[in-house]
């Protein structure tokens, strides 16, 4: 009965799937993130070897906020329960717009899902870099990251005494972002106010041609491709008829995520504010 035991282990054993590589076993977590914004924090505080994915946004340029080669690196989820659980990551580090259903099954499993919220100012952002860098193991990484964001919005800033530059920042689709957003945070910092919120709209609220038109800004910051379909009012003729409003493109990748992000931002803010 013993002999006959052992060879059913052996049998399983040899039936059961490889095991997924995973970090050396050390006292630092290992972790799957479900976020494209947590993605490229996580990619600058955390051991390459701890990242056992990303989220699948990520490795697609339209979506990223990191620089697609570095998101290559690393592998990319969809974030489905079974995906994540094949991976055995001790942390899962996901946003708030997780669905629910998927949120349930992971704490019934057992397995633990830390979640960011939008980051709607610089400093929450740096809230949550130290958050994420001290859950890695490597705060002091985090710190290093939250200088590089500080010298970053400091040499961006206007001079002193300088007026803000009345800006439109035309998202893709024609929305522009509300006052209450990271990227109008850093817009503001580096001399550039939010020419539309001024006017009472909102986040994602729709600008129309025509009210452009009607009431221009001095500078309208386009985000997108001016000749994908739903940005079709970002290339529009009549915009050149603006003589004095000035116009420059930004990237799309600029605009929703925080952390190392904001320095990119901010660098291209001030580039086209002294345009």
């Amino acid at each position: 009965m013993k002999r006959a035991c052992v060879l059913l282990a052996l049998v399983l054993a040899a039936c059961s799937p490889a095991p997924v590589a995973r970090a050396p076993a050390t006292s630092l977590p290992s972790i799957v993130s479900l976020n494209p914004c947590t993605d490229a924090i996580l990619a600058e505080v955390a051991d390459p070897v701890q990242i056992l994915a990303i989220s699948a946004w990520s490795h697609d340029p339209a979506s990223s906020s990191m620089d697609p080669a570095q998101a290559r690196r690393f592998r990319a989820t969809n974030g489905s329960v079974e995906e994540v659980l094949a991976l055995r990551p001790d942390l899962i580090v996901g946003g708030t717009f997780t669905p629910p259903a998927t949120r349930s099954a992971f704490a019934r499993l057992g397995w633990r899902l830390e979640e960011l919220g939008i980051a709607a100012t610089v400093e929450e952002s740096i809230a949550q870099v130290r958050h994420l860098a001290t859950l890695t193991g490597h705060p002091e990484r985090g710190e290093a990251l939250v200088a590089r964001i500080t010298d970053a919005l400091a040499k961006a800033a206007p001079p002193p005494g300088a007026s803000p530059v009345q800006t439109v920042l035309w998202e893709p689709g024609g929305i522009v972002p509300g006052d209450d957003t990271l990227v109008a945070d850093v817009m503001r910092r580096a001399g550039l106010a939010n020419f539309s919120a001024s006017k009472g709209m909102k986040q994602a609220d729709y600008l129309p041609l025509e009210r452009l038109l009607a009431d221009p800004p001095e500078l309208v910051l386009t985000a997108g491709n001016p000749r994908a379909e739903e940005n079709r009012l970002l290339g529009h003729p009549a915009l050149a008829r603006l003589t004095k409003t000035r116009r420059e493109a930004v990237d799309p990748s600029l605009l929703y995520c925080g952390g190392p992000t904001i320095i990119r931002a901010a660098r291209r803010f001030a580039e086209v504010r002294g345009t």
